[in-house]
């Protein structure tokens, strides 16, 4: 271990196909957030009630969305990242 930051690289988990990197702008309210998703756009994510009591979301936190299929601007969110492993995303180049 090197100077307690935890040592080396975390293998983290990376989208899916039809996943985007996105950053939660805004809370809602009834179980919704605005996130401004990598590829540019804004959107409506919602939190899937396996994840509502398991994984607090705030604002600025760095989570996986899953645009949906007929709405574009809509989308579920699939993970959230914790602070060291979004560090790690954006040394990486993966976040801007």
């Amino acid at each position: 271990m090197s100077n307690g930051d935890g040592g080396g690289r975390n293998d983290l988990r990376m989208p899916d196909d039809d996943e985007v990197f996105a950053e939660v702008v805004e809370m809602l309210g009834a179980n919704r957030v605005r996130v401004r998703c990598a590829d540019g756009k804004e959107r409506t994510a919602r939190i899937p009630g396996r994840m509502q009591k398991r994984v607090w979301i705030r604002e600025d936190d760095i989570v996986l969305v899953e645009p949906w299929d007929w709405q574009d601007e809509k989308g579920d969110i699939s993970w959230r990242y914790e602070k060291s492993e979004a560090e790690q995303l954006r040394e990486e180049g993966h976040l801007q």
